[in-house]
């Protein structure tokens, strides 16, 4: 009996402690419970919450380019793609190997998709691969379910029907690098920017108006099973597109312009509206194809296009500078009518030299022109004559007209990378050669070689401002954004004499129109259309004293390389000027034979098309 009571004890003491370590733990659990449950149950609800929903990003649609008739230069196709949800995938490796029987994954795809996994937040998808066949986004889809992260995705894609022919003037559309979402101006962009497929200017009217073809983004909140799959959209907000973009390019002459330019090995023009600057042409041989960019350019063609000789990529218009030649003649002349150094009346004798000091500068014409004036000397080219004009002048006043009529400076085109050129003086080149301006200098500046460099643009520009009575005109692309108009309806005048500006033009029209002009040969014969210009012809060698005594090397000797580069400037019709025009035909030898006859085609046909 005993003995019974004492296991009752051992037992009763046993089954307290035991309760006792029970009732301990559930108080833990109860404890833990209700910290969980009501201390944070709102964090973990939440967290919950962002599990259950997946907020995504929605690209805005791109504004349209269109031409000054409506014509779509730039537009937005569909596309599909397959992407990967950083915060769903658990194992890269394994979805990359599954995706690749589906959609070819090399070497770089591999590397670019780890770093932009890294990159990324699970905010943005990322792409694989772009521009899905209907076969492939079907199985695809089937096989999701195997593979954590993946989804197919629809966007938009830009696309320029025109390829080639208006690359130089629409450039081009690709992702944003790191850098470029790096420098984003608040997170908000740098989101946008991150969307799968989402892509921005690069270069052309693509880039300079960005922010407005950009549109805004909207964003949906869908809610997604544990493996991913939508199950439900929850809230959408959708994005604002882009504004719509109307250019003063008229497609119709800018293909003309284009493959008139293509029989050139590297070439250059541009068309624009004397009175309004409106750009209605402008076309860089040779071109490259935009749409290479848009899924991003392979290895093999961007080392195609960039080791070019001719340069594909560069717009020559605005991004190249050359020595103008002859072209500077009237600039020249409108300097020396200004400082009332010379008028129609003087006559200077050319026996196809110059002599300054114990050096001869030689006329392109070997037996010389002459006794010429004013306009008989723009009309001929006669150097010797703008050698002694140019002297009279001083290179101050040359460089002070030249700037006024725009050289030397960015004009301000609604396209990057325009390049300034140079109109090199006194000051220019003591302070980039250390030297003091050499009297021989400024005669070689009078006929536009030496230091002196001129974009084609800045020719066309010179030529519309003497054409439309000394206005301070400027070329612009675009006409409008959305609906309002990009330029002003009046420019400020140059401040030039009327008279002086009738008598370049005369000799500009003289070059053209008369049998003793250097590009007779090469004027429009329809009454009405006549144009004017001048024409240039611009050294990239030199030429010794020995080969001029001995007869100049003529350019289909040389290598292309150190041929002459042939240009012109022009206007026309020659009674109520309209239409400015600048060629440049790269080491195409005379401007008389190869860089007029296109201008004189351009200007027949834009007469044609836009003169009522």
């Amino acid at each position: 009996m005993a003995g019974n009571t004492e296991k009752s004890r051992i037992f009763t003491r046993r089954a307290v402690l035991i309760g006792g370590a029970q009732g301990a733990l559930f108080s833990i659990l109860a404890g833990r419970l209700y910290y969980l449950q009501v201390v944070q149950g709102a964090e973990y609800h939440q967290m919950a919450e962002e599990n259950r929903i997946n907020l995504r990003m929605i690209a805005p649609p791109r504004g349209r380019i269109l031409d000054r008739d409506g014509v779509a230069l730039a537009m937005n196709d569909q596309t599909y793609r397959v992407i990967l949800l950083p915060e769903q995938v658990t194992d890269l490796q394994d979805v990359l190997v599954k995706l690749d029987p589906y959609v070819k994954i090399d070497d770089a795809d591999r590397k670019r998709i780890e770093r932009e996994m890294k990159e990324r937040n699970g905010f943005n998808a990322v792409v694989v691969q772009d521009n899905l066949t209907r076969d492939q986004m079907d199985v695809i889809a089937v096989h999701t379910p195997d593979m954590p992260g993946v989804d197919i995705d629809a966007g938009e894609v830009r696309s320029y029907p025109y390829g080639e022919t208006t690359a130089h003037i629409l450039g081009y559309v690709g992702t944003a690098s790191q850098s470029e979402i790096d420098d984003a101006d608040d997170d908000e962009d740098a989101k946008v920017l991150s969307v799968p497929g989402f892509r921005i200017g690069k270069n052309g009217i693509e880039k300079q108006y960005e922010e407005q073809m950009r549109g805004t983004a909207g964003d949906v909140e869908m809610e997604v099973n544990a493996h991913g799959r939508v199950v439900q959209e929850l809230v959408r907000h959708d994005p604002i597109a882009g504004q719509e973009l109307t250019l003063a390019i008229d497609i119709g002459l800018q293909q003309f312009m284009q493959q008139r330019l293509a029989r050139e090995e590297g070439a250059a023009a541009v068309l624009m509206d004397i009175h309004s600057g409106e750009v209605l042409a402008l076309a860089s041989q040779p071109s490259f194809d935009p749409n290479l960019f848009t899924f991003g350019i392979s290895q093999d063609d961007w080392n195609n296009l960039n080791n070019d000789i001719h340069s594909p990529l560069l717009n020559k218009i605005i991004g190249g500078v050359y020595a103008p030649g002859s072209t500077i003649k009237p600039i020249v002349a409108m300097a020396a009518l200004d400082a009332d150094i010379t008028d129609n009346n003087q006559r200077t004798f050319c026996p196809g030299y110059y002599e300054f000091g114990d050096h001869k500068f030689h006329c392109w014409k070997k037996n010389g022109h002459g006794h010429v004036n004013l306009t008989e000397a723009i009309a001929g080219s006669c150097d010797t004559y703008f050698y002694d004009l140019g002297h009279r002048v001083g290179i101050d006043k040359i460089q002070a007209m030249a700037e006024r009529f725009g050289w030397g400076q960015k004009l301000g085109i609604d396209l990057p990378h325009e390049r300034g050129g140079l109109v090199p003086g006194r000051a220019w080149k003591q302070a980039n050669k250390h030297q003091n301006w050499e009297q021989g200098e400024t005669l070689i500046a009078a006929i536009g070689q030496g230091y002196m460099l001129a974009s084609p643009l800045q020719l066309a520009v010179m030529a519309a401002r003497i054409a439309n009575d000394g206005y301070a005109v400027k070329p612009h692309i675009a006409q409008k954004i959305g609906g309002s108009l990009v330029a002003p309806e009046i420019w400020p005048s140059m401040g030039l004499d009327p008279r002086h500006l009738a008598l370049v033009r005369e000799g500009m029209s003289n070059v053209i129109n008369s049998n003793q002009g250097t590009a007779y040969a090469a004027r429009i014969m329809q009454d009405g259309m006549e144009m004017a210009g001048k024409t240039g012809t611009s050294q990239v060698r030199h030429i010794s004293e020995a080969e001029h005594e001995e007869g100049v090397t003529k350019n289909e000797a040389l290598p292309w390389k150190e041929r002459d580069h042939a240009l012109f400037a022009g206007f026309a019709p020659v009674g109520a000027p309209r239409f400015a025009i600048s060629v440049i035909v790269e080491h195409g030898g005379s401007g008389a034979h190869e860089a007029a006859p296109i201008a004189r085609d351009i200007l027949q046909e834009c007469q044609t098309k836009l003169r009522g």
